[in-house]
């Protein structure tokens, strides 16, 4: 399959990339994956792997959507709920606790 990633075009196959990622250490996963065979490597490794460019000249986008395109699964981890105020020390305190403090 022809896919352009950082501007550039690529011919990627899955068993293509399956040979190129066979040995590669998967690195702790922070966002954005890609499950290849039985491990799960960050697109950005995934995408630095299998085009032997810096991870800095593409986005994560162009490496999932040519992953999806090749029927590899990719998976998004769910930003955390941001909370709306953050609590002072002195609630913080009573919450490592375990004693409710007015607010």
């Amino acid at each position: 399959m022809r896919c352009v990633i950082a501007r550039f075009p690529f011919d990627l196959t899955r068993s293509g990339v399956l040979e190129s990622m066979k040995g590669v250490r998967p690195e702790p996963v922070t966002g954005e994956s890609v499950i290849i065979g039985r491990r799960t490597y960050p697109a950005k490794q995934v995408g630095e792997v299998i085009t032997r460019q810096d991870r800095r000249d593409f986005s994560v986008g162009e490496v999932l959507r040519a992953m999806t395109q090749l029927g590899f699964t990719c998976r998004v981890l769910p930003r955390a709920a941001v909370s709306t105020r953050a609590l002072t020390p002195l609630q913080q305190a009573a919450a490592m606790l375990g004693t409710p403090v007015a607010v």
